[in-house]
């Protein structure tokens, strides 16, 4: 790893932190009583810690450095457009080389009929602009009211008061006076929690159809849209029943309503193809993306936008925008991030090694007695929590206590492994070697041993 020393006691960047840093989905008092762990350095798939501690990386920072920390390439990049043009914006009129360059690359890399971007600083802002897009859309159609949008419970789609209404997380409902007018959430298609003694084929039609009924409701005249992401990331990687999707796609094809999906974290390798839409088998009019846009090494999101829906746009003024959509250092990083990942061919690593070799190492983590369910697609996963498997029990403990306790344990064993509820995820970085994969199931199995030992020891193997 390249050093940059660090000459500061790790308590007192700590309390330096505590005092003035507020951060993000944490309880702050907490956060200070402990100390926010101090991340100094990275490599490949490893951070390290600023007391020399060395990290395996399983979530790739927040599901985004898919072509791994360090790479030297994307610093040359934006050390090469900051002295060239740091900035300029795209309102006046104007554009320059990385927007023309990203976006053409973009087009070339999407399904066939997304061949136009608008840009964003993150996915959180790429989908309070789809909010506009598709309801300016419809209006521009001659279908003003036509405006409602439906997404799921347990999505996520940003925490601005516009992704967080399209998301579905109460918790995030509960702050701020969310959901916005006009968004409707159905059902998630989460089986293993909420299938019940239906199969898993059967609970996802049953699902997907809840989709139908929601139309029925609202109005066919009233509904412009559905969003979700092809496998839900943050809401605890939910991979959908097979039956799922294809209804999906058959309900807003014959309701006229627009496929959005959030290709945030699904996005630019993460399940084994290019894009998430591609894995599931469906087309949407609309993909979100951001995060391994530019693996995280600068800020960048999007709405990548079918022909048809362009070209109802363009012929008006889409009063909507932000100060750096396309910046130019952003773009330029995200371009040869993308040219990496396709001259490395790192996208067919994803398929043909790294995927099929952690899946069998995931799959056999259901032997462990706290191990329910094992879900992976491409090298996003999650391993479900139970006391009792054969009934998919949850436990009598308030949701994500044990969860929780996992999630130290992973830590306290330097792995970043996180949990959602009493589910455990990963979304290591794609450039993952099967040795490291080794290290991380190594890793996984001690702390899931570690904090079966704790549950029983607090009282709390028990079934809700």
């Amino acid at each position: 790893m390249t050093k940059l020393d660090n000459h500061y006691p790790t308590q007192e960047l700590q309390a330096r932190d505590a005092a003035h840093h507020m951060h993000p989905f944490t309880t702050q008092s907490q956060l200070a009583a402990k100390g926010a762990r101090v991340i100094v350095r990275a490599e490949g798939c490893f951070i390290e810690d600023s007391e020399g501690e060395t990290i395996l990386d399983g979530m790739a920072g927040l599901w985004c450095v898919n072509i791994g920390y360090g790479r030297s390439e994307l610093a040359d990049v934006a050390n090469q457009q900051m002295r060239q043009l740091p900035y300029y914006n795209t309102f006046f009129q104007t554009t320059h080389i990385p927007a023309i360059d990203l976006s053409e690359r973009l087009a070339n890399l999407a399904p066939d009929n997304l061949n136009q971007v608008f840009y964003a600083g993150s996915g959180s802002e790429a989908n309070d602009t789809n909010i506009r897009l598709v309801r300016t859309y419809w209006a521009m159609k001659g279908k003003p009211t036509k405006n409602i949008i439906i997404s799921r419970k347990n999505a996520y789609h940003g925490s601005t008061v516009g992704g967080g209404s399209l998301g579905g997380m109460t918790g995030m409902h509960e702050q701020g006076g969310l959901p916005i007018p006009n968004i409707h959430h159905i059902n998630q298609p989460d089986w293993w929690s909420e299938g019940g003694d239906m199969s898993p084929e059967e609970f996802g039609l049953a699902r997907a159809r809840e989709l139908e009924q929601a139309i029925e409701t609202l109005g066919e005249d009233r509904v412009a849209a559905f969003i979700a992401e092809p496998i839900q990331g943050a809401g605890g990687v939910i991979v959908p029943p097979e039956t799922y999707w294809p209804e999906i796609q058959r309900i807003c094809d014959a309701y006229d309503i627009l496929l959005i999906a959030d290709e945030v974290i699904c996005g630019f390798g993460r399940t084994g193809n290019w894009f998430g839409s591609q894995t599931v088998g469906i087309r949407p009019h609309i993909m979100t993306i951001a995060k391994g846009l530019s693996s995280g090494y600068q800020p960048i999101g999007g709405s990548i936008i079918c022909d048809e829906v362009a070209q109802v746009i363009a012929e008006g003024e889409f009063n909507h925008g932000y100060t750096y959509n396309a910046h130019p250092v952003a773009a330029a990083v995200a371009n040869e991030n993308l040219r990496i990942l396709q001259e490395e061919n790192v996208v067919q690593h994803v398929r043909d090694v790294a995927a099929p070799y952690l899946k069998k190492k995931w799959d056999a983590l259901t032997d462990h007695p706290m191990v329910g369910e094992a879900k992976l697609v491409g090298l996003m996963g999650s391993i479900a929590l139970t006391p009792n498997k054969a009934n998919r029990a949850k436990f009598k403990a308030d949701a994500g206590t044990v969860g929780y306790i996992c999630r130290e344990r992973c830590f306290a064993n330097n792995l970043v492994m996180r949990h959602v509820g009493d589910r455990m995820v990963i979304s290591p970085p794609l450039i993952i070697k099967p040795q490291e994969i080794d290290l991380l199931i190594e890793r996984a199995t001690r702390a899931l041993d570690e904090a079966h030992a704790e549950v029983i020891k607090q009282g709390l193997w028990e079934e809700a």
